[in-house]
């Protein structure tokens, strides 16, 4: 089961939204709470699809450790299946941390619940595993000093004592998100080699990093705007570090560098330099061309407007869209005027229009967002990142009769930030949230919409009530829900 293939993760296979293994991948409340009145042998096959095949779109912003945890906790549902997975023949084929990130982290949780077992998996995993580094980050919060001490050989067996092996110790002590491990190694009395060789690792760190700064190709002060345009234009050079260059993006590293032209534009630029600029936003280099449409647009030149709509018009689909991206980060009235103007356009420039409007108009513009927002949902579903603006839109401008679509993005969106951004709108313009979708966000995810529904959810349902004492004495919830459950539970507090 879980040592199968499972595929690359840009797009994972999410099941219908109506089914218990479609609730629990996309994190809502009632996936717990159907899960829990499941038979047992169906919730459990579904959470272990969703440990062995994780189901974010974005695993680095969305959270479900704690949430596959505490169900992981409720069914009792042992440690088998996640050692199978990761310690399957995959683990050395396929060395990516997305692989096995979700389940090392809902290890994490279940040991501070005290669970004894995750704690010997995780260590075990932090010994042998592939992706060792996050096993230790969260031993490293968890675990005591003799443990993390006896780890430290087993660790450092992973680099040979070569010259490439010191080199890739000292960038994994680089890279280490949790420090307290390597630091009760390198103060080992017992093993005074150990130290020796991590305070050499802690050196070489140092002096790479200065040897880097020392090297850097970025622009210098001093120079001329020709000569920032003529930088954007060059082709950017993959990093000399090895991981780093295996990540390398080549499109994202010619936007890096647009963007880093525009700031040094900001710094040797003058009102002298602003023919050459806007002859450079008409231009057909494209790179220049998007670093002076971003230059000239944050600084609220009256032609950046016609600039940005002539760029969308005849520019390339790269140029068109960083335009648009030029176009959002305008402020002041000329902008939002033509935004009520771009709003109904279906291109790039209509869409970041409509999110101006959604983020800055008034009441008269909520029609508009409106009707961005069912056309988005439309032709573009209810997963795509321009959704989110809109959602906020009809939310602050109290647009009741947005509800409807606001609840079919909340029922069918696999994004669980996108579903608390439609939980937020709904509390402002859905009267029947409360006792709804509320209660359900009381199990969400997301802390964020726990806490909204702490807020929220009236105590009609019996389930409230009961659901703000446990997480109230939940070590593992956040501060800002326990804040607000305890507030909902505190003497003399009535709540709705």
């Amino acid at each position: 089961m879980f040592a199968e293939n499972l595929g690359q993760y840009a797009e994972p296979d999410i099941a219908p939204s109506g089914t218990l293994l479609g609730l629990l991948q996309r994190g809502r409340g009632d996936g717990t709470l159907h899960a829990l009145a499941a038979p047992r042998p169906e919730a459990l096959a579904a959470l272990h699809r969703c440990l062995a095949d994780d189901p974010r779109r974005n695993w680095q912003v969305e959270h479900r450790s704690l949430y596959y945890a505490r169900l992981h906790r409720d069914l009792d549902a042992g440690l088998d299946a996640v050692a199978e997975h990761l310690f399957s023949p995959q683990d050395h084929t396929d060395p990516r941390e997305e692989r096995t990130g979700l389940a090392l982290s809902v290890l994490g949780h279940l040991a501070s619940y005290g669970n004894v077992g995750a704690l010997r998996l995780l260590r075990e995993y932090a010994a042998r595993g592939t992706n060792w580094q996050w096993a230790l980050d969260e031993l490293a919060v968890r675990d005591d000093d003799a443990a993390l001490r006896r780890l430290g050989p087993a660790v450092l067996a992973r680099f040979p004592r070569t010259a490439e092996g010191e080199a890739e110790l000292a960038l994994a002590l680089r890279d280490s998100f949790e420090p307290r491990p390597w630091r009760l190694w390198e103060e080992d009395p017992a093993r005074p080699e150990q130290r020796e060789r991590l305070a050499r690792a802690r050196e070489q760190h140092a002096f790479d990093r200065w040897s880097r700064q020392l090297r850097s190709a970025a622009p210098r002060p001093g120079w001329s705007v020709r000569e920032v345009l003529a930088w954007a234009e060059e082709t950017p050079l993959p990093p000399e570090d090895d991981a780093a260059r295996r990540d390398f993006d080549p499109e994202h590293a010619r936007q890096q560098r647009e963007a880093a032209a525009a700031r040094c534009l900001a710094a040797v630029a003058g009102p002298e330099d602003r023919p050459g600029l806007l002859a450079a936003a008409r231009g057909s280099a494209d790179a220049a061309r998007v670093a002076a449409l971003r230059h000239l647009a944050e600084r609220g030149d009256p032609e950046a407007l016609d600039l940005i709509e002539a760029a969308v018009a005849d520019g390339t689909p790269q140029v068109a869209g960083r335009a648009a991206e030029a176009f959002a980060r305008m402020r002041g009235l000329p902008a939002l005027e033509r935004a009520r103007r771009w709003a109904g356009r279906d291109d790039v420039l209509g869409a970041e229009a409509a999110a101006m409007l959604a983020c800055r108009g008034s009441g008269g513009d909520a029609r508009t967002v409106l009707a961005a927002l069912r056309r988005t949902v439309r032709s573009e579903g209810c997963d795509t990142e321009a959704l989110w603006p809109l959602v906020d839109g009809v939310g602050r401008l109290n647009v009741t009769c947005a509800a409807p679509v606001l609840r079919h993005i909340y029922r069918e969106t696999t994004s669980s930030q996108l579903r608390g951004r439609t939980a937020r709108a709904l509390a402002a313009t859905d009267p029947s949230f409360a006792a709804s979708f509320a209660v359900e966000c009381l199990w969400d995810c997301e802390e964020s919409t726990r806490e909204l529904a702490a807020h929220a959810a009236t105590t009609g349902d019996d389930r409230v009530v009961e659901r703000l004492r446990r997480l109230a004495a939940d070590p593992a919830e956040e501060a800002g829900v326990q804040s607000a459950v305890l507030g909902r539970l505190r003497p003399g507090t009535e709540p709705r």
